[in-house]
């Protein structure tokens, strides 16, 4: 688990093809603090990467065909800066959201605009992803916790905007960010939860479904914007 607080900006520095998935070598300094430890998770660009082999300068980790064909990670070129956090310690403050580092979709950039020392940026994803946005809520772009400023929901997509304070731009390579750059988006594990336990409930068939209390219970989250 991780809090989408990106503890430094490192380097893809190569992708080996290996049948259907890669190997990535990251280069990074977070080890020289705390060293790594083979078989920890370590969030890369928001996708949950296994330390497979420990560099003096980085880590080795094994790409799965799945994170290759749902992250930006399989097109990156060697030199591409990504970011980077470790696992979150149990008993540590909790600055961001919960992010798991499964990465739902690439998304795509729309816009961005400069609002004083801000970036206003708008991400354009699947409308298969629309129902997990709110305003206010939270998002994971690149491994970053975001707050989603305004949901839009257009014919065949969604676009959310998400507002980048200066301290978001010094830490993070969100400054890389232009019109039709290709990003990944995690959506927050409570929306998946809450609407996954909607959508069971609200079959015929599923156990409780005609229960009085989960009737009041579903009304009550539509209420709150939910559905």
């Amino acid at each position: 688990m991780f809090t989408g607080l990106v503890e430094e900006v490192g380097r893809l520095a190569r992708l080996e093809r290996r049948g259907p998935g890669a190997r990535a070598v990251i280069e990074s300094q977070m080890g020289r603090a705390e060293p790594w430890v083979l078989g920890e998770s370590v969030a890369v660009d928001g996708a949950c990467l296994t330390v497979w082999r420990i560099l003096p300068d980085g880590f080795e980790a094994d790409l799965s065909a799945e994170t290759l064909a749902k992250t930006t990670i399989g097109a990156m070129r060697p030199g591409t800066r990504v970011h980077l956090e470790r696992a979150a310690k149990l008993g540590g403050r909790m600055g961001g959201h919960v992010v798991l580092g499964h990465v739902d979709a690439v998304a795509e950039v729309a816009s961005v605009e400069v609002v004083g020392e801000a970036w206003r940026t708008s991400v354009r994803a699947d409308r298969s992803l629309a129902r997990f946005f709110a305003p206010k809520g939270s998002v994971a772009v690149d491994g970053v916790s975001l707050t989603v400023n305004a949901v839009h929901d257009e014919e065949s997509s969604v676009r959310f905007e998400v507002m980048l304070v200066p301290h978001t731009l010094g830490a993070t390579h969100l400054t890389d960010m232009t019109v039709g750059r290709r990003v990944n988006v995690e959506v927050d594990v409570f929306a998946r939860y809450v609407l996954r336990q909607i959508d069971l409930s609200s079959r015929p068939d599923a156990p409780g479904a005609s229960h009085a209390d989960d009737d009041r219970l579903l009304a009550k989250l539509r209420r709150g914007g939910y559905a």
